[in-house]
């Protein structure tokens, strides 16, 4: 396949339209799914498979912060070493494991 492949779409009365077959294929689109398009500044629009979330707002928060990133780096800052010792300072020996499940509340 070329490196870059040229197609289009028509838009209805209800700015609707279909994915053209060479964009289902490429981005390996089946029906029920969901495309993520992201807008640059310049007009730029990239359109990809959405990835299936377990969490709806997990998604939103993390669109969220990729924006706000994108719009003020100026904002981002590096970890300062005092608050990562502070932090270790907290959990001391304290083994983490982030992939374990959560206990369930009794309440």
């Amino acid at each position: 396949m070329p490196s870059t492949l040229d197609v289009e779409s028509t838009l209805t009365d209800r700015y609707q339209t279909t994915v053209p077959e060479t964009v289902r294929r490429a981005l390996r689109l089946g029906k029920r799914d969901k495309i993520h398009y992201s807008i640059r500044s310049s007009g730029e629009v990239i359109l990809t498979r959405a990835e299936a979330s377990d969490d709806p707002v997990l998604g939103h928060f993390l669109d969220f912060l990729a924006h706000d990133i994108a719009s003020h780096p100026e904002r981002l800052h590096a970890v300062d070493a005092g608050l990562a010792q502070r932090l270790q300072s907290l959990i001391g020996s304290t083994a983490i494991d982030l992939d374990a499940a959560l206990p369930e509340d009794d309440e």
